[in-house]
């Protein structure tokens, strides 16, 4: 069985790859982002899109440890 779940796990990072690398060969265009007064060089969009989700990744389960961290101290307190 765990044989099983680590074929599935290795054979879903692969589409994964796949999709991100077909993404990024078609969207190749250079665009510049400007932001509160700041601009960048002209990259591709790909690049901004995968920034944002690496940033989105790591942002996310930062924020859900904070939040559940604050819930289980207000549970802990709402006890006593």
């Amino acid at each position: 069985m765990r044989g099983v779940k680590r074929v599935v796990a290795v054979f879903a990072v692969l589409i994964v790859a796949l999709i991100v690398l077909a993404f990024v060969l078609e969207n190749q265009q250079g665009v510049s982002l400007s932001f509160l007064g700041q601009a960048t060089g002209e990259l591709p969009v790909s690049v901004f899109v995968v920034v944002a989700l690496i940033a989105g990744m790591v942002i996310g389960p930062l924020l859900r440890a904070v939040v559940g961290r604050r819930n289980r101290t207000s549970v802990a307190a709402g006890r006593s």
